[in-house]
């Protein structure tokens, strides 16, 4: 009987010793492989004259890429016809971003943490955006910690506390000052070899800018203006006649968990029209797939057929 218990025993150690050598084998023992980098985080390091923060195998993909997950910001019409026109833009770009592979969402209300959960970018278009609740702005820099990008659009870089909003999209104006001038803008690109203006040569436009900007103090060489613009005649101009403003920019922070953010602005959309011109519609979709850190051409090319609908950049009367 003693025999008999100790060769189970030894039947039972042996076992467990091949289970304990087994688990070893597969990944206590040596380091398991490291997931693939998902589009944000630890992004590796990019090919030879790639961009640094968009992961090495979404680059070496040809099209189609994987879906870019875009939130379009909207809000309630102001201003008269053809001029300020947030929610017509949110029907007509959710349409243009998902004939070019995006997944779009989108709403009039700020984002909860729930919608932005897997998002890439944000684009807004929505008047006064800087005015936010402190659990708003909690919502939005758990989202920018992450990486997540923004895109701005006119009147959207305006609130309360132009200063907090100038950290985050690289510019800002504070509400209720007199800070614009509508008429012709004449762009000068100062940058013709980024990436978002590339192909792009100097244009004009008639539409509204501001001139009063509010600049950022956190990481202020994030800052790289794209486009200036002399400030048109106008009876709010002013003494800020002929005065030089940036009107389109980029801005990078370092941001919470090891990564950088990143903002595309375009100062203009005061007339809707202008968002359908040959130069602006193009550099805005450079400029989206730029913020997402995706590659720079990802919303270039329409992957699915229009399905109708109202038509994008509805001409209206110019007016302040």
């Amino acid at each position: 009987m003693m025999l008999k218990r100790l060769g189970l025993a030894v039947l039972v150690t042996t076992a467990l010793g091949g289970l304990v050598v087994s688990a070893q084998q597969q990944g206590r023992g040596a380091n398991p492989a490291a997931p693939a980098a998902q589009g944000r985080g630890g992004n590796p390091a990019a090919p030879q004259g790639g961009d640094p923060d968009i992961p090495t195998a979404l680059q070496s993909l040809n099209m189609p890429w994987p879906p870019m997950h875009i939130y379009i910001r909207g809000g309630l019409k102001s201003h008269g016809p053809g001029l300020h026109d947030y929610p017509q833009f949110m029907a007509d770009w959710s349409k243009l971003l998902t004939e070019r592979g995006a997944i779009v969402d989108g709403g009039f209300h700020f984002p909860t943490t729930a919608e932005l959960s897997g998002i890439n970018v944000i684009v807004m278009y929505k008047g006064d955006a800087g005015y936010m609740s402190a659990d708003e702005r909690a919502t939005l820099e758990a989202y920018l910690k992450r990486g997540g990008g923004l895109v701005s659009f006119h009147d959207t870089l305006c609130g309360d506390d132009p200063q907090y909003l100038a950290n985050i999209l690289g510019g800002a104006k504070k509400h209720g000052e007199r800070n614009f001038s509508a008429g012709e803008i004449a762009y000068t690109i100062t940058d013709k070899n980024h990436p978002i203006m590339q192909g792009m040569s100097d244009f004009k436009i008639n539409d509204e800018a501001f001139f009063l900007l509010t600049k950022p103090t956190l990481s202020p060489d994030g800052l790289h203006v794209l486009a200036t613009a002399a400030m048109p005649k106008s009876g709010s101009a002013g003494e800020h006649v002929g005065e030089v403003v940036p009107q389109i920019w980029t801005y990078e922070r370092p941001f919470g968990l090891g990564q950088s953010f990143r903002t595309f602005v375009w100062m203009q959309g005061h007339s809707y029209a202008n968002f359908s011109d040959p130069q602006v519609q193009p550099m805005i979709l450079r400029g989206i797939a730029w913020a997402a850190k995706w590659p720079i051409d990802a919303l270039m090319t329409v992957r699915q057929p229009a399905q109708g609908g109202r038509g994008r950049g509805r001409s209206g009367a110019q007016g302040e």
